[in-house]
């Protein structure tokens, strides 16, 4: 992969707060950046050089997309790979489709991760309402049932107590889905690794990540024991997936500490909310190290630079606390530029740093 200099053009899809801060790491580099997004709405744009509203399947809008990105990278994985394997064709595109293909369908996932070595809550695939019975009665309850595309944040799955629920539930999802068992675990923790093209790999220590209605609210550093005993086995693994995949950029999987070992979750192939921390809590954030690793610069260091970090999501309409967050000392305010406020939805996130 040749290195590719400031001034080049970072094609990014997708318009959101991802899209936005990848493109303020870009331009403290010299890069400059092209959003393609159909939203109404891109504050993507508000930090990018240059903005394409349209669809992601127009050929004419991704031809010339294309021909004007010296590399392309999405924020998001809630993208048809058709498009982006069509890009790839014409321009560098990291990460690649297959990253793309493997990370937005559950079943593949986690066959995926399993054929590495991962080791997933037991699972079963539900095509039809009859699966969702055979799946119960070899998994139990206590599950969740999930569809197996476009489910974030809580999105896309529904918990199945006893299997008196199990119409209710398929009502509500419907197929196809996935069935996972309830897991045991202490603490929820994320691996934040970042691949570069020659196969050099690093990673961020893992925080421990407290969800609010299936909303990420809160991620620490350093994170309990228990998250630091799991850090080398679950970081070996996401750099076997990174490699197996020839990932090229931010890699992110969340992980259940459990009492055997770390549990696998799900994956991201992309720069994630649980690495927020980085822009102010690492020597280089997740943003610039995916920027350097799509560009073939080294990747930078990742060490923490606190000796506490502490992340919040400001979800809805808690953003207007933004006067007393400025205003506090060692704290970093991030508002993404949305111009409405909705339950659930995520309007910025703040970073406190203590040092002692």
């Amino acid at each position: 992969m040749k290195t590719l200099p400031p001034g080049s053009t970072i094609g990014i899809l997708g318009g959101g707060q991802l899209g936005r801060m990848i493109a303020s790491a870009a331009a403290q580099l010299g890069y400059r950046t092209h959003v393609l997004a159909p939203d109404r709405e891109s504050v993507a744009s508000q930090t990018a050089s240059s903005l394409t509203r349209a669809d992601y399947h127009n050929k004419v809008v991704l031809a010339d997309f294309a021909a004007q990105c010296d590399v392309v990278t999405y924020e998001f994985e809630n993208i048809d790979v058709g498009p982006v394997a069509w890009l790839a064709d014409r321009v560098a595109v990291h990460p690649s489709p297959e990253s793309l293909r493997v990370a937005q369908d559950r079943v593949t996932e986690k066959r995926f991760v399993e054929g590495v070595g991962g080791r997933p809550a037991r699972w079963a695939a539900v095509a039809t309402r009859s699966d969702l019975d055979a799946a119960l009665a070899a998994i139990g309850t206590p599950a969740v049932l999930k569809t197996t595309r476009f489910g974030y944040d809580g999105k896309g799955q529904t918990r199945i107590a006893s299997v008196d629920e199990a119409d209710a539930a398929w009502d509500a999802i419907g197929g196809p889905a996935v069935l996972e068992a309830f897991v045991t675990f202490t603490h929820e923790f994320s691996i934040v690794l970042v691949r570069a093209a020659d196969g050099t790999m690093t990673s961020y220590p893992p925080p421990w990540n407290e969800h609010r209605d299936g909303i990420l609210h809160r991620s620490t550093l350093p994170a309990p024991a228990a998250v630091a005993a799991q850090w080398t086995e679950a970081a070996a693994l996401t750099g076997r997936i990174a490699e197996a995949l020839g990932h090229v950029g931010v890699l992110t999987c969340e992980y259940f500490a459990g009492a055997d070992g770390p549990v696998f979750n799900e994956m991201a192939p992309r720069v994630h909310n649980s690495g927020h921390w980085t822009a102010e809590g690492a020597v280089t954030s997740q943003f610039e190290n995916h920027v350097r690793a799509i560009c073939g610069l080294p990747l930078g260091d990742t060490a923490v630079v606190a000796d506490r970090v502490e992340m919040e999501n400001l979800i809805g309409d808690e953003w207007q606390r933004w006067p007393e967050l400025v205003a506090a000392p060692d704290t970093h305010l991030h508002l993404y530029g949305k111009r409405e406020a909705r339950p659930g939805r995520k309007m910025g996130h703040v970073t406190r740093l203590t040092r002692r």
